[in-house]
C-alpha cells in the first residue's frame, strides 16, 4: 500500500514510518520542508512538499496514494483546526484516497467539553469523514513517552520524582507511540477497523502506581510529585520561553485547561476499553517494559 504520512518527522510520525516499512508498506512522507527527514533515522524516505493549510498543494501531494496516516499538533484555536480538517479531506477526496487514519493524540469525547483542542479534533474527524474515505480515528489517551520529554525525564532520572498534572487518584491507561503506530497500521490494513479506537495501555494505573514502575525499571526509588496543572503549565512555559507567564490560548495554557477537565471527572475519561483493540489482534505493552527499554542517563 501506499502511504503518505503527514508528521512523519516528528515524535509519532518515526515510529508510524517505522512501523509502515516494517510491514511493507511504501511510505511518503510529506512536509513543508522537504528536508524535514534528514535528521531523522529515515533519512532518504520520499519527501514531498505538502501545508495542512492549503489543499491545493495537499492535493497534489496525495496524487497516486492509496492511504493517508497522520497525526498533527494541538491546535488551540478550534477554528484554525477545522480549517485544517476541511484542507486534509477536500484534498483527500480529490486525489481519490481510499483510507485516512487519524492520530488524534489525545481522547476524544463524543460531544464538545468546551476544551479548543479537544473540539477541534471533533471538526477535523467530521471533515475527514466528508471526504467519503474509510476512516479511522485513533484516539490514545496519554502516552508513556511523554515521561522521556525535556519537561520530564530530568526529574525522572536526576532526582527520583515523576511530576505530572493528575491528581493523586486519576486513572490512566498510559500508552507507548509504538502501539499507537501499531495500531495504525493495523487501521489501514484491515478494512473492518471500527472509525473510533479509543487507545491504551493494558494497565489502569494512578500516579503512585506509575512510579512503582518507573522505581522497577530504573532499579531505584521513584515517586510522584501531583502537580497542579497551572504550575505544570507554568514550569513547561519557564523551560521553552524563559517566562513562567501562561499566555491565552497557548500550548501551555491549553494544556493546563484539558488537565484541570481530566481531574475534575467523577470518572476518569483516560480509562480505556481494551477490546476495540484486542480485535484487531493488537496487544498492548506494559509500563515497565516500555520503562525498561529507555534511556534514563
Amino acid at each position: 500500500m501506499r502511504v503518505f504520512v503527514l508528521g512523519a518527522s516528528a515524535d509519532q510520525g518515526v515510529p508510524l514510518v517505522r512501523a509502515l516499512l516494517a510491514a511493507g508498506h511504501q511510505v511518503t512522507a510529506g512536509a513543508r520542508r522537504v528536508d524535514a527527514m534528514v535528521t531523522t533515522p529515515f533519512p532518504d524516505l520520499p519527501t514531498v512538499f505538502a501545508d495542512v493549510g492549503d489543499s491545493a498543494s495537499l492535493t497534489a501531494a496525495l496524487d497516486g496514494q492509496d492511504a493517508l496516516a497522520f497525526h498533527l499538533p494541538f491546535e488551540f484555536d478550534r477554528a484554525r483546526a477545522a480549517a485544517y480538517g476541511q484542507a486534509i479531506g477536500t484534498a483527500a477526496k480529490a486525489a481519490g484516497v481510499g483510507t485516512i487514519v487519524f492520530n488524534t493524540a489525545c481522547f476524544v469525547a463524543d460531544h464538545d467539553l468546551g476544551l479548543s483542542a479537544h473540539d477541534g479534533r471533533r471538526d477535523i474527524e467530521a471533515a475527514l469523514q466528508a471526504s467519503g474515505a474509510r476512516c479511522c480515528f485513533v484516539e490514545p489517551v496519554v502516552f508513556m513517552d511523554n515521561m522521556i520529554r525535556v519537561w520530564s525525564k530530568p526529574s525522572i532520572a536526576q532526582r527520583g520524582i515523576f511530576a505530572y498534572p493528575a491528581t493523586p487518584t486519576l486513572k490512566i491507561n498510559w500508552v507507548c507511540l509504538d502501539d499507537v503506530a501499531a495500531a495504525m497500521v493495523a487501521a489501514l490494513e484491515q478494512p473492518d477497523a471500527p472509525l473510533h479506537l479509543p487507545l491504551g495501555g493494558p494497565e489502569t494505573l494512578v500516579g503512585d502506581q506509575v512510579a512503582e514502575r518507573l522505581s522497577e525499571a530504573l532499579g531505584r526509588p521513584i515517586r510522584f510529585l501531583s502537580l497542579a496543572p497551572g504550575e505544570f503549565a507554568a514550569r513547561m512555559s519557564e523551560l521553552v520561553t524563559g517566562s513562567r507567564e501562561i499566555q491565552p490560548h497557548s500550548i501551555y495554557d491549553g494544556m493546563a485547561k484539558f488537565y484541570s477537565w481530566y481531574n475534575d471527572q467523577l470518572v476518569s475519561p483516560l480509562i480505556v476499553d481494551p477490546a476495540p483493540a484486542a480485535r484487531l489482534g493488537l496487544t498492548a505493552t506494559p509500563l515497565v517494559e516500555w520503562a525498561k527499554r529507555q534511556d534514563w542517563v
